[in-house]
């Protein structure tokens, strides 16, 4: 049996590598489509879980996840929340999300600082997606 989100980040250790999730790349095209990026760096690749990890950090077993709200801060980072095991709260504290788009010279970790400062908006519907384990 394999370990939950949850399990895998309070085990993942220090390094520097990054634990979480990518998104299918058929699924992408399709949510690319479904969510237009506001900005001209599309990102809308992975959700992380931990940062900063060991290298042979335990890989979570959760492999589906909902798109269940967005923000966008006007000023060049877009990112779409996710919930995971029925749940946006990531263990560290800040919020799963998939940084969805960028203005030149916006970084995707600006993500986890603008969701913190500004909130996020629910979307009517959300959007099933499914999600890879993997270490990058």
């Amino acid at each position: 049996m394999g370990l939950s989100a949850k399990q895998a980040a309070a085990k993942a250790g220090k390094g520097g590598r990054v634990i979480g999730w990518k998104l299918d790349p058929n699924q992408r095209k399709e949510l690319l489509q479904q969510f237009p990026p506001q900005f001209s760096e599309i990102v809308a690749d992975h959700v992380t879980l931990a940062a900063k990890v060991a290298g042979n950090a335990e890989l979570p077993t959760e492999t589906y996840g909902e798109i269940v709200g967005r923000i966008d801060d006007g000023e060049g980072v877009e990112a779409m929340i996710v919930e995971i095991d029925g749940t946006s709260d990531r263990p560290d504290g800040s919020i799963f999300h998939i940084t969805w788009s960028l203005s030149p010279g916006r970084q995707a970790r600006e993500s986890n600082e603008m969701i913190r400062a500004l909130g996020w908006e629910k979307i009517a519907l959300p959007m099933p997606v499914q999600l890879k384990p993997e270490r990058f």
